[in-house]
């Protein structure tokens, strides 16, 4: 970066002001290392809404656990959910991710029918 920085032009538009800065780094312009981090305390975090299909003795396992802890559901699902992303995340950085779906399915707790692991087999 160089020593002396760049005085900033005086835009009439705002079309005028964007066309400038699509051109020329803002780094040539403002003093980086005077920045200070920025902080947004009431932002909330961006939801989306989704539909997941559950098996439903799932749901009713899910829904039991949720009274018991007094906290409803779906935000024990969430939780759940953070907790297995959490968990994968850390075991990714150790290990590969299986290559064939089985595998995956097993590693993950999961069980597969006969026919499905046949029909996975003659695929790999």
């Amino acid at each position: 970066m160089s020593a002396q920085l760049k005085t900033k032009p005086t835009f009439r538009t705002e079309d005028e002001e964007r066309e400038f800065w699509a051109n020329h780094s803002p780094l040539d312009y403002f003093n980086v290392s005077a920045a200070k981090r920025a902080s947004f305390p009431n932002l909330r975090p961006t939801l989306r809404s989704i539909s997941i299909r559950l098996p439903s003795h799932m749901l009713d396992d899910l829904k039991v656990l949720a009274n018991k802890r007094d906290v409803p559901y779906q935000s024990l699902a969430k939780l759940y959910l953070a907790w297995g992303i959490k968990a994968e995340r850390r075991t990714q950085k150790t290990e590969p991710w299986p290559n064939n779906t089985a595998e995956r399915i097993t590693r993950l707790g999961g069980r597969l029918s006969a026919h499905r692991e046949r029909c996975l087999k003659q695929r790999e």
